[in-house]
């Protein structure tokens, strides 16, 4: 059931912004109001989780570098009860701190100084392809139990639920539609994630990497997110449609 307070739309969508400077919070707060959002604040990683069980927001806008508890722990505790679109703030620019934040399970990746339109258009950007509709094609089953509901936009393992962030599913969803089709990186930000995707190779390789850490009985040796190696991934395991 949705809260009377999460909008389905964009128009109204409720966003949480995490940030430990008032002032970034402030802007970025006054921005989103003005486009039809709805924002809840917080200034602190303990905070943030609290308010993110307590709103259950769309989106979350969370600062990287917070106190006792980082934006990375942030997210990762939210990636262990939901799969909400996360956006990175931060003040490190560096390829590394990029794909550490990803890693954490985040769908996109703003560095500071930013300019608040240019983060609308990242929000508008990730939302837009978070409901993008999917065929209505059924379950699709592989081996080792791996379950993907193309209807519900579930995946489970065993009958265990996997939470996937909407990047990953997106990825899985595209590969798994198409077994033993090999995706370039650039096949996969184009058909999976979107032109307006900005983000580099090793970008879409963490996500990859994380959604083989979910999936896979031994990341190492994948059984259905495979590597191509020098042209990119392709999905393998047999497979079923109901």
């Amino acid at each position: 059931m949705i809260a009377e307070n999460r909008p389905t739309v964009i128009n109204g969508t409720t966003v949480l912004v995490v940030d430990d400077e008032p002032k970034i919070v402030e802007v970025v707060c006054s921005y989103l109001e003005k486009n039809g959002y709805k924002t809840i604040t917080a200034h602190s990683g303990e905070e943030a989780i609290e308010k993110f069980k307590a709103h259950q927001p769309d989106l979350v806008v969370l600062d990287l570098m917070l106190g006792v508890i980082s934006g990375e722990e942030v997210c990762n505790q939210i990636r262990r009860i939901s799969s909400v679109p996360v956006i990175m703030l931060t003040a490190k620019a560096d390829e590394e701190s990029m794909v550490a934040g990803l890693s954490s399970g985040a769908d996109d990746y703003v560095t500071k100084p930013f300019s608040p339109r240019q983060l609308i258009a990242r929000i508008n950007a990730v939302l837009r392809r978070v409901s993008q509709n999917q065929p209505l094609t059924g379950k699709m089953t592989f081996a080792q139990g791996l379950v993907i509901d193309t209807v519900a936009h579930t995946v489970s393992s065993k009958d265990q639920i996997i939470n996937l962030t909407p990047s990953e599913y997106k990825l899985l969803d595209l590969m798994a539609r198409h077994p033993g089709r090999c995706f370039s990186r650039a096949d996969l930000v184009e058909f999976a994630l979107g032109y307006d995707f900005d983000g580099l190779d090793r970008a879409v390789d963490s996500h990859i990497k994380n959604l083989r850490q979910k999936i896979e009985s031994d990341p190492k040796r994948p059984l259905y997110i495979q590597t191509v190696f020098g042209v990119g991934y392709r999905f393998g395991g047999g497979s079923s449609c109901d």
